[in-house]
């Protein structure tokens, strides 16, 4: 039997290259992109495919993943990172700051998976994992774009698992709280009952549990990983 194929998109740093990292060691084939040349050499480090794009740009995204296709005949999961969106006061977004929001932070996930969908309905299965935030049932207003269009990835999530849930489909989103691949800040430490930062490889672990078929029964939800972070029940 074949390995089974993940990719990674936003995979240079971060939550990103260390799920990439955990995907390898777990025995998956893995394919890397990001915009920085850092996830094409991890790609190639990891004995996989190596990629450099924007997932904001549709033809990169593309050609990714026919190179994976190409390269492995098949994808089994997609993890789907991003990097920061605009940030600021609320009431001083401007109209081109909320447009590239959205493009950060649900249209990456929406692109990506318009691609790959019929490759895994044609497979009978696959699972998209998608890195969202604690704020996007819990509102912060250091990332406001983010809050508010994660929130939409929520509602689009249950939306697309309820059409393709009955193909084999499946798509989960995981909400970090503070990483410790980001600089430490007090006031930050001080509001997460755990009383520190997440090890970017508790975020793996999960991230790796819910692309694999450990999880076949965990499909469209919203899995915090934050410490206790988010007080909300």
């Amino acid at each position: 039997m074949s390995k089974q194929v993940a990719l990674i998109v936003g995979g240079g740093s971060g939550i990103g290259a260390d799920a990439a990292r955990k995907m390898a060691a777990e025995g998956w084939d893995v394919a890397v992109m990001s915009s920085s040349g850092k996830g094409e050499a991890l790609g190639l480090e990891l004995g996989g495919l190596g990629f450099t794009g924007s997932n904001l740009v549709v033809a990169d995204l593309e050609a990714f993943v026919a190179a994976a296709m190409d390269r492995f005949g098949r994808v089994d999961a997609v993890i789907n990172c991003t990097g920061h969106g605009p940030k600021g006061p609320v009431d001083e977004i401007s109209d081109d700051e909320w447009h590239l929001g959205m493009d950060y932070y649900m249209l990456n996930v929406v692109r990506m998976v318009r691609l790959v969908q019929p490759i895994m309905i044609e497979q009978g299965a696959g699972s998209i994992v998608n890195i969202s935030t604690f704020a996007a049932f819990e509102p912060d207003p250091d990332f406001p774009t983010s809050a508010i269009f994660r929130a939409s990835l929520a509602g689009y999530t249950k939306l697309w698992t309820n059409k393709f849930a009955s193909a084999g489909l499946r798509m989960n989103n995981v909400l970090p709280g503070f990483i410790d691949s980001l600089p430490e800040k007090e006031d930050r430490v001080a509001r997460i009952p755990a009383g520190r930062y997440a090890k970017v490889e508790e975020l793996s672990n999960v991230i790796a549990f819910l692309a694999s078929d450990a999880s076949t029964y965990v499909n469209g939800q919203n899995l915090r990983v934050d410490g206790g972070l988010t007080a909300s029940v």
